[in-house]
């Protein structure tokens, strides 16, 4: 037995998670209360209608004293709803354990014993993932412009699914941003960390998706310098366009040939004027709708809300 108080967080979004979590609690049951003295399981509930009495009461008394129920009082974010959770964990190591692990409990003891050689942070890493094809492009794009643009050591395997030790945690909690995205925090906070493969994948699934959109987005501006990088090339390319067309302009007035050895007339052409002003509106809507996601950022740090707020706690 290790002596250690571990806790665990568990956060259910779906009705469908919520459904599987008897499962879940008594298939860790015997694996904590073989290996730990001391446990904790704490759930939160993202404020969805599933009658929890109803699936944690008939479960054994020493199997659900343990499990603490924190109900949110309105739906957030994937990230944030992760926050309560480990904000409450008190444990010497904190496991984030994924409601569709319910099959796979020895997943806890092999994280765990691989914080026992040294490692703050352990999670698990998919042999391979399965996105859906309409997702892809996304997918891959996304972490490219993660690992081109900034400095973050981020595994685009990883799942959410890790162990975090005390210190770590204490570090994590520290950074009290509104836009989260977790992995790139994990990385942030450094420390030594490991992982363990695994055979087991999230699905991401269609319904999802915006969610999984709007956190690239917050990843995006607030990890990496790409759209800073990306307005600097278009002002490069666009004070070139200009150079070219003054040139090409005064040429024409000159000699009567433009920049390509074309006979053209003096007398500027509408088309040619109409195809400048649209691509200069078009350059300027992109720079302003960019500024936009930047001060959009701004303004949700500066307004200090909370990551969650908490209708009720309750211990079986």
């Amino acid at each position: 037995m290790f002596n250690s108080f571990i806790s665990i967080v568990v956060v259910v979004h779906l009705p469908a998670e919520a459904s599987i979590l008897p499962k879940l609690l008594t298939n860790l049951y015997p694996i904590l209360k073989e290996n730990f003295p001391d446990y904790e399981i704490i759930v939160v509930n993202n404020h969805i209608s599933t009658d929890f009495d109803a699936l944690i009461g008939p479960l054994p008394t020493d199997l659900k004293h343990p499990v603490f129920l924190l109900n949110l009082s309105t739906a957030t974010l994937r990230n944030h709803a992760v926050v309560a959770g480990l904000d409450r964990a008190n444990g010497d190591y904190t496991v984030l354990f994924a409601p569709h692990l319910y099959a796979q409990p020895e997943l806890l003891l092999e994280l765990f014993q691989k914080t026992q050689a040294g490692n703050d942070i352990v999670y698990l890493r998919a042999r391979q993932r399965r996105i859906p094809a309409q997702f892809r492009p996304f997918y891959r794009l996304f972490y490219f412009i993660l690992q081109r643009y900034s400095t973050l050591q981020l595994d685009e395997k990883a799942l959410d699914t890790r162990i975090i030790s005390r210190r770590a945690l204490n570090s994590l909690l520290r950074l009290r941003e509104n836009l989260r995205y977790m992995k790139a925090i994990y990385s942030m906070v450094g420390y030594r960390t490991a992982y363990i493969e695994t055979d087991a994948d999230e699905q991401l699934s269609p319904a999802s998706f915006t969610e999984y959109f709007r956190t690239s987005l917050v990843a995006i501006t607030s990890f990496t310098t790409f759209l800073r990088t990306m307005l600097l090339w278009i002002f490069i390319f666009s004070f070139v366009f200009l150079i070219g067309v003054i040139v090409n302009a005064l040429k024409v007035k000159m000699t009567g040939i433009d920049l390509f050895g074309n006979a053209g007339e003096a007398i500027p052409g509408w088309t040619f004027l109409v195809v400048l002003i649209s691509v200069f509106f078009a350059v300027t809507c992109l720079n302003l709708y960019i500024m936009s996601i930047y001060l959009s950022n701004i303004y949700s740090e500066i307004k200090q809300r909370p990551l969650y707020i908490i209708e009720s706690v309750k211990r079986f």
